[in-house]
């Protein structure tokens, strides 16, 4: 799918992301990166590794399995790490060290088909509950601290946010077919950025990120409309899943990590 903005944006500017750091050859499903440059890693053979910001391996979580396949992890918080698990409902809280403090199975709590998750300011936890197509933010208990209304009588249509993202006093909704919904910290929603098809997102400040299906690098600034892009190394065309946080571009396959500096 063609990267779709709004009719407001201007024309991008391209340039090439050419500032290659390193390759690691390590065999990974899926990696996070936290504020403090640790890097987390999915295993081929379903281990969760963390290591620092130097390259040193810190800790490993061995019970990646337990609720099934993981499916989305969140490390917005180094001292709590949210574990996804859509396909039981239920989200397992680490502790810095990776040790497991707490598991919320959501199906228990009434939340009958959670689709996304993450990490909100205040340390409790946002969801997206399929089911009834609403915003929710719940404790480490499981218990509802507040909702929006049925979002299919706000938009006309179902949501299917893969990612919920709390940043800049902002919670972003990203659904990769019908773009990005921002809500304020109440749920009120405030507007929509016709962001589609893009791999995943990440948001800095007024800027939102994310790698396009033409294998080129995006950022949209929610401020002036405008957009940038920037086209990535040959090299990493193809089969590779992508994440940027901390001014580097992380690119992989099960069998090699490329990681790039970018200038943001």
């Amino acid at each position: 799918m063609l990267l779709l903005l709004s009719s407001h944006v201007a024309d991008a500017q391209v340039s090439t992301v050419t500032a290659p750091l390193k390759k690691v050859p390590v065999a990974i499903t899926d990696l996070a990166v936290d504020n403090l440059d640790n890097l987390y890693l999915l295993t081929t053979t379903d281990q969760l590794k963390k290591y620092n910001a130097e390259g040193d391996s810190v800790s490993a979580y061995n019970n990646v399995r337990r609720y099934g396949k993981l499916h989305a992890i969140d490390v917005t918080n180094p001292l709590k790490l949210l574990l996804f698990y859509k396909d039981f409902s239920t989200i397992v809280i680490l502790d810095r060290q990776l040790t497991a403090r707490t598991a919320i199975e959501l199906r228990r709590k009434n939340i009958l088909q959670a689709g996304a998750i993450g990490l909100s300011y205040d340390n409790n936890i946002w969801l997206f509950d399929e089911y009834d197509n609403k915003l929710k933010k719940i404790n480490e208990e499981g218990t509802v601290l507040q909702e929006t209304p049925d979002l299919r009588t706000v938009f006309g249509f179902a949501l299917q946010p893969q990612q919920i993202i709390d940043n800049n006093n902002t919670v972003y909704l990203y659904d990769s077919k019908q773009g990005v919904f921002l809500f304020d910290h109440y749920g009120t929603f405030r507007k929509k950025v016709g962001i589609t098809g893009w791999q995943r997102i990440a948001v800095f400040d007024k800027y939102i990120y994310g790698i396009d299906a033409n294998a080129a690098f995006n950022n949209y600034n929610t401020a002036t409309l405008l957009t940038d892009q920037r086209k990535l190394p040959a090299a990493l065309h193809g089969t590779y899943n992508y994440l940027v946080a901390n001014n580097k571009l992380f690119a992989w396959t099960r069998d090699s990590l490329h990681i790039y500096t970018y200038p943001f």
